[in-house]
């Protein structure tokens, strides 16, 4: 199921159809002057074509004001922005903000407006818990289309845990509601009993309103992270799992009858498990809660999810605690939890430039996802199975504990001095003159140490070098960047 980032539709004008009675009518007037339209100015970095960005893009979205002069809204309305201006109802001016905190890995963000008089006669929204199922709530938000204020009513129908599209690869808790999404209300308030139970941010392209809900459990993590000044990010567990639905793997396990659980597959380096848990252990708690043969935890009355969903929501240090059985003994295990730096190469990234490194022509870069996106659609994917291969498993090969990095040659800019070199795009660059890549920065040093005659690029298993002359191809970029516009 493909899902896109906007937010929640707003089907009818609040000023202008179902009108409601003086006491729901004086809590919308609460609501309505905490909820702030966001106007944005971004331009994206190209990873294919690091040295440019594209054009200046116009969007729009929604946030609302949290206490403390604080606007909540999604990471993903002011991911890139040169530019960003708010406005709440009843006013005409619009006022430029500052970010303030950013989490791509749970798509939200807080911003602040830098005039006071934005907040003039303005009101803040209070956190609720996590909604039942089947429990109505209304959604707040300035959809495209106009400059009013917008409100829908939709109803809760399933919680889970499910990736965040803005970053690609994490995986937090969501609530789905019926209602109809369109672009301008990411970051808009879901309310209901006045205080806000989630915040607009996702929809599912197959099926009908089908929308998506942050909880308001991931937004409290991001807010208690942020009162430090920083935003540290999510701990991960670091292992994969397979359930225990079959008997027969059950019993060749020597499993006890009736012990719920599921099996460890895999343990990822540097990962919080990493060197207390095994493959092939046997997981049936986690904090106390019984932990079921689909790998799931009990949330609330009405709804169980992932087991990974009590990691969620611990901070770097905190304990995990698991009952394992293990060489047919439950046995207890705890470890802290810990952020791992080994994922960001995964996740979409945003705001900041791409590091890039050219050599006679020859472009490099650390492998990313953004990069791995950007080669798909050049269309230059010949021989890029290796490229693909890494990506996938550089976490789970283990190489990630001595290496920080793939270094990719993922393009060429064509000149005589590199006519040669198609056969080793897509590669991964091993070394240089017999010193080891394990980073842009090494291969930089490398490069700009050098006094040899010839640079020697070997590559990962290719036994053949690349060689260049290092004065041709150093002579030949000054052209290239030239021809190219790189300067």
């Amino acid at each position: 199921m493909r899902i896109l980032k906007f937010g929640l539709i707003v089907l009818v004008f609040f000023s202008l159809h179902f009108p409601l009675f003086s006491e729901e009518r004086s809590d919308f007037d609460h609501v309505r002057k905490a909820v702030v339209q966001i106007k944005v100015y971004s331009q994206a970095f190209s990873a294919f074509t690091p040295w440019a960005t594209d054009g200046v893009r116009a969007s729009s979205g929604t946030g609302f004001l949290i206490g403390n002069k604080r606007i909540l809204t999604n990471a993903h309305v002011i991911s890139n922005a040169k530019y960003v201006q708010v406005q709440r109802y009843n006013q005409t001016e619009w006022y430029r903000v500052k970010i303030l905190h950013v989490a791509h890995d749970c798509d939200l963000a807080v911003l602040e407006a830098e005039d006071p008089e934005f907040y003039k006669d303005s009101t803040d929204l209070s956190l609720g818990e996590i909604p039942e199922l089947n429990s109505s709530l209304i959604v707040v938000g300035y959809p495209i289309g106009g400059n009013k204020v917008s409100v829908t009513r939709g109803i809760v129908s399933r919680k889970e845990q499910s990736k965040y599209e803005h970053s690609s690869v994490d995986s937090h808790l969501v609530l789905q509601v019926d209602a109809a999404i369109n672009p301008g209300n990411s970051g808009g308030p879901a309310i209901q009993n006045n205080k806000v139970v989630g915040v607009a941010f996702q929809v599912a392209t197959k099926g009908e309103n089908i929308g998506y809900l942050i909880p308001t459990k991931v937004i409290r993590h991001f807010l208690k992270d942020i009162e430090d000044g920083k935003y540290d990010g999510y701990v991960e567990l670091g292992i994969g799992t397979f359930n225990s639905f079959n008997t027969s793997l059950r019993k060749a396990k020597g499993i006890p009858e009736g012990l719920e659980g599921v099996f460890v597959t895999r343990i990822l380096p540097n990962g919080s498990a990493d060197g207390y848990l095994k493959e092939g252990d046997y997981l049936t708690e986690i904090d106390g809660l019984s932990i079921g043969r689909n790998g799931t935890i009990t949330l609330d009355k009405d709804a169980r999810v992932d087991f990974t969903e009590t990691v969620d929501d611990k901070y770097s240090g905190e304990p995990i605690r698991f009952k394992v059985f293990r060489n047919g003994k439950l046995i207890d295990i705890e470890f802290k939890a810990k952020r791992m730096p080994d994922f960001d190469f995964m996740r979409n990234r945003y705001d900041n430039p791409f590091d890039y490194s050219m050599i006679g022509g020859l472009l490099f870069q650390e492998m990313t996802r953004d990069l791995l996106g950007a080669w798909s659609r050049s269309g230059s994917t010949s021989g890029g199975s290796q490229f693909l291969y890494r990506y996938d498993y550089f976490i789970e090969d283990g190489i990630g504990r001595t290496k920080k990095a793939d270094v990719v040659l993922y393009r060429k800019l064509a000149h005589p001095v590199n006519s040669s070199s198609d056969y080793f795009l897509n590669l991964v660059l091993e070394s240089v003159n017999g010193e080891a890549i394990n980073s842009l920065t090494d291969l930089k040093r490398i490069i700009g140490e050098s006094k040899s005659k010839f640079l020697k690029l070997k590559f990962l298993n290719i036994d053949l070098p690349l060689i260049l002359d290092r004065e041709e191809a150093q002579k030949a970029d000054s052209q290239i960047k030239s021809t190219y516009g790189l300067e």
